[in-house]
This record gives C-alpha cells, sequence and structure tokens, in this order.
C-alpha cells in the first residue's frame, strides 16, 4: 500500500467538481476531505491542519476570500490553491494579496490541479539550500536564512509565505541578475511556459510591503526583477 502524501483539504460546493479531485488526488495517494462551504471548511482546517488546501472562491457563506484572510490572520500559513471562476481576476488577485499560493481557473484539467498541489507542496518545503552564508541585503538590514527559512529586517522577524520566501531567495542567490517574468515562473514557481505572468508581479509586490524600505528587489523596466548584491 502506498505510504499517504498527506491530507489534502478540498473546499468547494459543487459536488461533481470535488468528487472528480478527490478521486485524482487520492489515486496520486493523497488524503482527502471535503467541505461544501467555507466556514466549515475554516473549521476543518483548522481541526484537521491539511498538508494543501484546495479553495474555491465562489462558497456559499463565507466565501473563499474571508476564508483565506481569517486563515492567514491566525497564523495558519497552509498552502492554499485557489480555484476561481474566468472571470474572478479581481477576487484571484486579491486571494494571492492575501496569502494564496497559486490559483487554478475554471474549467481546468484534473490532472493539473494535482500536479499544482504537487508544486505547492514542493515550494512549500523549499529548494535545496545551497552552499554558502546565509543572504543579506546590502546595507545589512536585511537577513534571510535558508536553513531555518527565515526574514529579518533591522532584527525583527517578518511573516513571508512559502513562494514569498523562495521568490526572495531566489533573487538574492543570484544578486544582479535580471530575470524575466518567464524566468521567475519557471525557477520559483515550475511552470514552464506558464503564460500569466501576472502572478509574479503580485508577489514582487507582497515581498516589497512586508519588507518595506529594506526590500532588496529592483524593477528593470521592459525586462522584469533583480536583487542588489547582499552585503556583510
Amino acid at each position: 500500500m502506498t505510504e499517504s502524501r498527506g491530507l489534502v483539504l478540498i473546499v468547494e460546493d459543487e459536488r461533481h467538481i470535488s468528487d472528480v479531485q478527490r478521486l485524482y488526488l487520492t489515486r496520486e495517494g493523497f488524503g482527502v476531505h471535503v467541505e461544501a462551504d467555507g466556514a466549515a471548511g475554516l473549521a476543518a482546517a483548522r481541526r484537521m491542519h491539511p498538508v494543501a488546501i484546495v479553495l474555491d472562491i465562489g462558497l456559499p457563506g463565507m466565501d473563499g476570500i474571508a476564508f483565506c484572510r481569517a486563515l492567514r490572520d491566525a497564523g495558519d500559513w497552509t498552502p492554499v490553491l485557489l480555484v476561481t471562476a474566468r472571470g474572478e481576476e479581481a477576487d484571484r488577485i486579491l486571494g494571492l494579496e492575501l496569502g494564496a499560493d497559486d490559483y487554478l481557473t475554471k474549467p481546468f484539467s484534473p490532472r493539473e490541479l494535482v500536479a499544482r498541489v504537487k508544486t505547492v507542496l514542493r515550494r512549500a518545503a523549499g529548494p535545496p539550500v545551497p552552499p554558502g552564508p546565509p543572504a543579506g541585503s546590502t546595507d545589512g538590514r536585511l537577513s534571510v536564512d535558508p536553513v531555518s527559512r527565515t526574514v529579518r529586517r533591522d532584527g525583527e522577524p517578518v511573516e513571508l509565505t512559502a513562494t514569498e520566501f523562495n521568490l526572495l531567495s531566489h533573487l538574492l542567490r543570484h544578486a544582479g541578475q535580471v530575470f524575466t517574468r518567464e524566468q521567475l515562473l519557471a525557477q520559483v514557481w515550475g511552470y514552464a511556459g506558464y503564460r500569466d505572468t501576472r502572478m509574479v508581479d503580485v508577489f514582487v509586490s507582497q515581498v516589497r510591503a512586508k519588507l518595506g524600505d529594506a526590500s532588496p528587489i529592483r524593477t528593470v523596466r521592459g525586462v522584469g526583477y533583480s536583487a542588489t548584491a547582499p552585503g556583510p
């Protein structure tokens, strides 16, 4: 018998969709629990501590946006994969800004759902720790420890999601190198050929907001992003 990859919580009010999601995730060795509304889903997340949450935005009662906000406000950084309708771009962006890790737009392949769940879990675990000392910003105000996956600004801890941390540390490991959005999607998110590059801008904005004027990330107009070289 295959060892379980962990429990995935699905919060989806359309039964035919959640049944397919459950089927494909179970086939890949995940345990699955399904809730059909946001309040019950949030209670299940707090009770069951899943490894990942597949969260529909358009839920009855507490919608996915309110769910994500409540989860993050409570300090719960379980990876969240948003499921959205095609016309919900504003809600999708807001969900990312509230700390969701990724999103899928309906209709989507159940195989893509499984691949995305695996990807957010890999990102949450983090890449292999590179050799060398922890990275830091040029003025010494920012420290990034790849072993403990912690960030400090002026000596105070900064809470970053797994994806935000991976983006920041990737840019710092390659300080001075300019990356296009497509390159960052491939190297940080693991999505080669993914067309929606807006997600990169949202996550860069989130990291900058949390780090303030200590952020080392720079916009290279017409190209993408870079980070200032770390100093002592």
